[in-house]
């Protein structure tokens, strides 16, 4: 199955248990819009290059749509259509008023240098300048994006539309950015452990935790969960993954990953080297898939020996993956409600942007937490009451809300 596929496998499963019906579900599978541009720049050298841009608008039924930019070589359509709708979910999911949406560039930004992403990034804002904005489709930072990027963002909407710090959320804090935003998706992953964790009966200091990704969420993650008093017992980047059954020492790792050298190149006492294949296999309490997705296949779904799987990725199990580690008894939490704190606080950015008003990080935080739990707890609710897994009561829960909302305004 397609990216796209996958996803609909998902909602369709939930909308029938639902019994939502043909009419209702074929209607929340179907895109609102997609555009795909060309985004020409000059090269540093004098050449021209030309990269395909794409922005795919699922659903604005719950408010004006939200998604991440992302920059990597393999972005195609049906990946961003994907992650379009699964932002529709995500958003309804957490009860914030916004849709899904979802954009990117097929480009490997490490062979560019600043000034050709500066300007890649802008003339795709030039491309798209009409079909976003603070009431219609707000981006955020995404794989190999960050505050930088969604700065010039801002800054090239505004020269069209006048001052719009509301057009992106994810900017730097001295563009009107969010206290927490940077730590939000892990931060929120954390805060989902230890409500898991407490509902088996364990707590999170002490448990062992592997984590696939050393980017942004999984970086968080593991600073987080070892501050709290988790093991980290593996954690991997596109170099490799290190390995310590003991726990690795996140803050002498810190100040490695400061370096911006690969993992692969890291040195201490109990460390061994492992492949990103093995990372998803070794021991723990829970494993935290924070790369990219459809890592974990039917292969390695047979072969992960966590206890329990938390999605801080977007669509890292495929459904065939997800039924086996649903047979063997492995709960997977998905990433619809996983990952959703980086969405949440681009919530609280975007409105306080639009209200003119700054949170402290203790009230973004508190925020947040109150968010995240209360959602968890909406579907622990739904899927003990119905016996169904996690990813399932998370599906139905958010296209109820979206299913409504889409009745109440009118076809």
């Amino acid at each position: 199955m397609t990216p796209f596929e996958q996803t609909n496998y998902y909602i369709c499963q939930a909308s029938r248990t639902m019994e939502l019906g043909d009419r209702v579900e074929r209607l929340l599978l179907t895109p609102e819009g997609e555009h795909h541009v060309t985004v020409p720049i000059e090269r540093d050298n004098g050449e021209l290059a030309v990269f395909a841009g794409y922005r795919i608008q699922h659903n604005s039924a719950r408010g004006p749509m939200k998604g991440g930019l992302r920059f990597h070589h393999s972005v195609d359509a049906d990946e961003v259509r994907s992650l379009a709708s699964l932002m529709t979910w995500k958003t309804a999911l957490v009860n914030v008023p916004f849709g899904g949406a979802k954009g990117g560039i097929a480009v490997d930004p490490t062979e560019l240098s600043s000034g050709e992403v500066e300007r890649m990034t802008r003339k795709f804002v030039q491309r798209l300048g009409a079909e976003i904005g603070p009431q219609r489709d707000i981006p955020a930072p995404d794989v190999n994006t960050n505050a930088q990027v969604m700065a010039w963002v801002m800054d090239e909407y505004s020269k069209i539309h006048g001052f719009s710090p509301g057009v992106v959320t994810g900017k730097p804090l001295d563009l009107h950015g969010s206290e927490g935003r940077e730590a939000a998706t892990g931060r929120g992953v954390v805060f989902l452990a230890e409500e898991f964790l407490r509902d088996c009966g364990s707590t999170l200091e002490g448990a062992y935790i592997a984590i696939q990704g050393f980017g942004n969420v999984g970086w968080f993650v593991a600073a987080l969960a070892y501050q709290l008093g988790a093991r980290i017992v593996a954690v991997s980047d596109a170099s490799g993954g290190i390995a310590n059954p003991k726990g690795i020492d996140i803050p002498a790792l810190a100040d490695f990953a400061r370096l911006r050298r690969p993992l692969a190149e890291y040195d201490a006492e109990g460390v061994s080297h492992i492949s990103n294949e093995e990372v998803l296999a070794t021991p723990a309490d829970i494993l935290v898939p924070a790369a990219l997705g459809g890592v974990i296949t039917p292969e390695v779904a047979r072969d992960i020996q966590a206890k329990a799987v938390i999605e801080a990725a977007n669509a890292p199990t495929d459904p065939e993956a997800d039924e086996i580690l649903n047979k063997r008894g492995i709960p997977v939490i998905p990433d619809i409600l996983a990952n959703a704190g980086g969405v949440t606080v681009s919530y609280f950015e975007w409105a306080q942007n639009i209200q003119c008003l700054r949170w402290t990080e203790e009230e973004v935080n508190q925020r947040l937490k109150h968010i995240m739990t209360s959602s968890y707890a909406t579907v622990r609710k739904l899927k003990q009451h119905r016996n169904l897994t996690w990813r399932t009561a998370a599906f139905i829960v958010a296209l109820g809300r979206v299913a409504k909302a889409t009745v109440l305004r009118g076809i």
